[in-house]
């Protein structure tokens, strides 16, 4: 099973090939064949995580490399359906680029390690698995939000060049960047909500519930994202917030998550909680 990520990591490199070609030259066949090809690849994925939850006897997400793989195979369902709700394929390259350069890390660092008995159970899974995709989101949105603020300065500046013939449009970047925003807005409000109820639940014994408090930076640092991107979701764009100052609040609102999200690896590897 320890090869089971690299199936999943082939199909995605395929998908990569077939969106940059298509970046190139906007050949629509092609276009549908690389979503065709990613949809593969997130099936694939999806069966990999589904053998490793029952080899291990729990979801996939106690310890870095699972983390990070369960992390990819969310980024590519939020950018699946974004891509079906606007019909764009050209940001595909982008982001399977993304996708490609995570999944090494499974490949090359396989294994799961088996969680304490503090980590187990449906809410702790449900607040792990919400979070990461909220995560998933949020990244989606904020390669979204750069690829916009890239092209409307190549419009301002009145030079139209490769990017401007291949990339959607600045209202077509906008609406899929509010959709991943909603999605991951839903999502981090369902993790946190599942952790308070999981830490309420939990031995009051262990030292990873004890330690929970506003004062744990992580805990801290996921109420400031979710406090941006809820004015994000719900005020700025009733105050005009829309295009790009939207795309600067999911830069600046994903550059807060990675305060968040790079030492998860860190605290899983030694067994502690989010």
């Amino acid at each position: 099973m320890t090869m089971m990520p690299l199936i999943p990591l082939l199909v995605y490199a395929a998908a990569l090939v077939g969106y940059a070609v298509h970046f190139g030259n906007r050949n629509a066949a092609l276009g549908r064949l690389s979503t065709a090809l990613l949809v593969t690849g997130a099936i694939a994925h999806t069966f990999v995580v589904g053998m490793q939850t029952m080899a291990a006897g729990h979801l996939p997400i106690t310890d870095a490399a699972s983390a990070v793989s369960t992390f990819v195979l969310l980024l590519v369902l939020a950018y699946l359906y974004t891509e079906m709700a606007t019909q764009e394929r050209a940001m595909g390259v982008l982001i399977t680029a993304l996708v490609v350069l995570l999944q090494v890390v499974p490949v090359l660092v396989p294994g799961v390690e088996a969680p304490s008995d503090a980590l187990r159970g449906p809410l702790f899974g449900l607040h792990v698995a919400t979070l990461l995709f909220a995560y998933a989101s949020f990244a989606l949105a904020c390669v979204v939000g750069v690829t916009y603020l890239l092209l409307f300065a190549e419009i301002k500046a009145r030079h139209l060049g490769f990017f401007y013939a291949r990339l959607p449009s600045l209202q077509s970047l906008d609406a899929m960047n509010s959709r991943a925003v909603a999605v991951g807005w839903a999502c981090l409000t369902i993790g946190i909500v599942a952790g308070m109820l999981w830490t309420s639940q939990a031995p009051g014994t262990d030292p990873r519930v004890q330690a929970v408090s506003l004062r744990d930076p992580k805990i801290l640092v996921a109420l400031v994202c979710w406090l941006v991107y809820s004015f994000e979701t719900f005020l700025a764009r009733r105050l005009g917030w829309s295009g790009r100052r939207a795309a600067y609040l999911s830069v600046c609102g994903f550059a807060i998550v990675l305060l968040n999200f790079l030492p998860i690896s860190y605290f899983l590897s030694k067994s502690h909680t989010f």
